[in-house]
């Protein structure tokens, strides 16, 4: 029934535009955005659970960036006691050379300050980030090692890794600069059993730092991935198909057009009522 006083066909015709314009708003702004869900208002039970689940990944990733960190500074002082160890063989070379008798003993004995020179500048030169692990006091603070941040669980509680320091300056069993003068066969024999026994707490040092950097660069794979999936996770869950929001677009503009359409022959209707009086 046409009323002059209502017309209930352009209000019915109004309110199917304006949800066709809703929706239209909505899909146009998780095209924009790049998510279904945007806000609690869209999905409170997906948003706080993305929420939860960002909160994690962005804990991964400050555990990952302490890993690496950790990793680089293990990775150095790795390389140093490596290349101790490989400054050690050549002074045991030395030590052999000397202790047949062939050859200038002062030579020798110059020659092995200049690797142990070398060596004191390897030491000296193997910190990262403020933390030498082949010295004494690695941190500057007394520390003997590093600790390193290498998971965190859902309660907010952080595991970590230990990297104990290989102590080159101090150790007794690294006594480089109390080492035997080569003046002779004999003392050169002193000399090189001494550094035997320096070798050795290289090598094992070295060892040491080495399965530690592997073990940080292992962890630090396994956060990686493990935020990968998280992130994985949540994007299923908010962020739009762009195929089917656009397919739905394209769609909601043509009702918005035939919404629009509908009410403006409505809205005519009354006029063509009086046009009869």
């Amino acid at each position: 029934m046409i009323s002059f006083h209502n017309n209930s066909g352009a209000m019915v015709a109004l309110q199917t535009l304006g949800g066709v314009n809703s929706q239209l708003n909505q899909t146009q702004d998780s095209i924009s955005t790049g998510q279904t869900i945007n806000s609690a208002q869209d999905n409170a039970a997906l948003w706080a659970i993305s929420e939860l689940m960002n909160s994690d990944t962005s804990g991964l990733r400050s555990v990952s960036d302490s890993l690496s960190l950790g990793e680089a500074t293990v990775a150095v002082a790795s390389a140093g006691a490596e290349q101790i160890t490989e400054t050690l063989t050549e002074m045991r070379s030395l030590a052999i050379m000397a202790s047949s008798g062939m050859g200038d003993f002062s030579k020798y004995e110059a020659a092995m300050a200049k690797k142990t020179e070398q060596i004191n500048s390897i030491i000296s030169s193997s910190g990262f980030n403020g933390v030498n692990l082949l010295k004494t006091d690695v941190d500057g603070a007394g520390g003997t090692g590093l600790t390193v941040p290498s998971a965190i669980s859902s309660d907010g509680s952080l595991s970590t890794l230990s990297v104990d320091g290989v102590d080159f300056e101090g150790s007794p069993q690294f006594d480089l600069g109390n080492r035997t003068a080569i003046t002779d066969s004999a003392s050169a024999l002193t000399a090189l059993g001494e550094i035997e026994g320096f070798l050795a707490y290289a090598i094992e040092g070295s060892a040491a730092l080495g399965s530690s950097a592997n073990q940080l660069a292992g962890q630090g794979d396994y956060i990686s991935k493990q935020s990968d999936a998280l992130t994985r996770g949540v994007s299923s869950m908010i962020d739009t198909s762009i195929e089917e929001a656009a397919t739905k677009l394209l769609a909601l503009q043509a009702q918005q057009q035939l919404s629009t359409l509908s009410l403006s022959i409505v809205n005519t209707m009354p006029d063509t009522l009086r046009n009869l009086y």
